[in-house]
């Protein structure tokens, strides 16, 4: 089993994690070991340093390491859980190519996945589950259409593009500069206006995620100036930009977002603002309730946050944002959903831009920056395009930006 967050210890070296679980004395035969990886990273055309830290590697990376692992244990059968989630378009390919080779080689992968474009270019048959039940099998060649009506038992349509776009700027960004100790991000200039929705694309590790913590005052600047609403914060911490409208939302959402072994009541009573010595918890039962139904988290006000869904967790992230907002930061809003909770989170997110919040968001998935976005700014090594109109962007072009392609002399 390959699980979607993989099950490895960062701290240690690649060649460590990959004698996990395999038989043998206290002192491992390292000649032997270290043939036995490069030999396999080289069939399957893998660049993993076996000196290398794993906290190191990229989730791509780090499924790969997993993969060689498990073929050297003698593993016959793999379970892929989402393993499309967290990697780029290029890791991606890498990937789908390591599986077909298995594939080959008489391996059995059971592949799940809610990426309709991923299941159909890539397996030869499709079973379709749906609240615990077998409702379908599927053979190539697919109709998309009806994989969608069987996965959800209903047509489901992303909807038409609603701009909400306002002539009033919430936050100014003037010549930012962001650096840690492997990137730069020099020299971006953005105004983000009232309700718009600006996507920030490109392959992991490019500066949009240095780019989004800076905008919300998690890391700090070593030039330009932000300004929410008029008021410089340049430097100021994260509840600074907290108090004055700001909120981000990680991709990691039990590492970050929310705490595990609490659940929902205890969730919402720590979201909101403390009004004197003492835990109201009739009134936290009602407000938990109240958020369970008004954002149709499938759970109850006595459930821990571990014990939700992915697609539950984010909504239940989403009801914990308190109102008003001028400026929301999302890393990857609907990693590891389903076309029905993605839709659902974005038509909640909407509603907020409709009020007058702005959004800035990352996303590995080319479809959703372009079907979402107002204006896309593009990431390539620390380099950032202007802000692009999104309705004059195709994924073909937004991808050959991604990867170094067609960039303005300019940057």
């Amino acid at each position: 089993m390959l699980h979607q967050d993989p099950l490895d210890f960062p701290p240690m070296r690649v060649i460590e994690n990959f004698i996990l679980g395999s038989v043998g004395g206290l002192l491992p035969r390292q000649g032997i070991i270290l043939r036995d990886f490069l030999t396999l990273a080289g069939q399957f055309g893998f660049s993993l340093d076996p000196e290398a830290y794993v906290d190191s590697l990229t989730v791509g990376e780090r499924q790969q390491l997993e993969i060689l692992r498990l073929i050297w244990l003698g593993a016959r059968v793999m379970i892929f859980d989402e393993p499309t989630t967290g990697i780029s378009a290029a890791q991606k390919v890498k990937l789908f190519a390591a599986l077909r080779l298995l594939a080959n080689q008489g391996e059995t992968i059971l592949f799940v996945s809610h990426k309709l474009e991923d299941v159909e270019g890539l397996c030869t048959s499709v079973a379709v589950l749906r609240q615990g039940n077998l409702v379908g099998v599927e053979n190539q060649p697919y109709s998309t259409k009806k994989l969608v009506e069987l996965m959800f038992g209903k047509t489901i349509s992303v909807g038409e593009r609603n701009p909400c776009v306002r002539d009033e700027v919430t936050a100014n960004l003037s010549n930012l500069m962001i650096e840690d100790y492997r990137l730069k991000v020099r020299d971006v200039t953005l105004d983000v206006q009232c309700g718009e929705v600006i996507g920030l694309a490109g392959m992991e590790g490019s500066g949009q995620g240095l780019f989004l913590r800076a905008a919300g005052g998690m890391t700090h600047t070593v030039g330009g100036k932000i300004l929410i609403d008029g008021r410089d914060l340049t430097g100021r911490s994260y509840q600074t930009f907290k108090r004055h409208g700001v909120a981000f939302l990680p991709a990691a959402r039990l590492e970050e977002g929310l705490v595990p072994g609490l659940n929902l009541t205890e969730h919402f009573i720590l979201a909101e603002e403390a009004k004197g010595f003492f835990i109201n918890w009739d009134k936290g039962r009602l407000l938990a309730q109240k958020r369970i139904k008004d954002f149709d988290v499938r759970g109850t006000p006595t459930n821990t946050v571990e014990s939700l869904s992915g697609g539950n967790q984010q909504r239940a992230l989403l009801a914990l944002l308190r109102d008003p907002l001028k400026l929301l930061l999302l890393e990857h809003p609907t990693r590891g959903l389903d076309i029905e909770s993605v839709i659902y989170i974005w038509n909640k997110l909407k509603d907020r831009c409709q009020t007058g919040t702005s959004i800035l968001f990352i996303s590995s998935d080319l479809e959703e920056i372009l079907q979402y976005s107002d204006r896309v700014l593009v990431f390539f090594s620390g380099k950032v395009t202007p802000p692009l109109e999104a309705l004059t962007l195709t994924a073909e072009k937004l991808g050959e930006l991604i990867g170094g392609k067609g960039w303005p002399k300019s940057t």
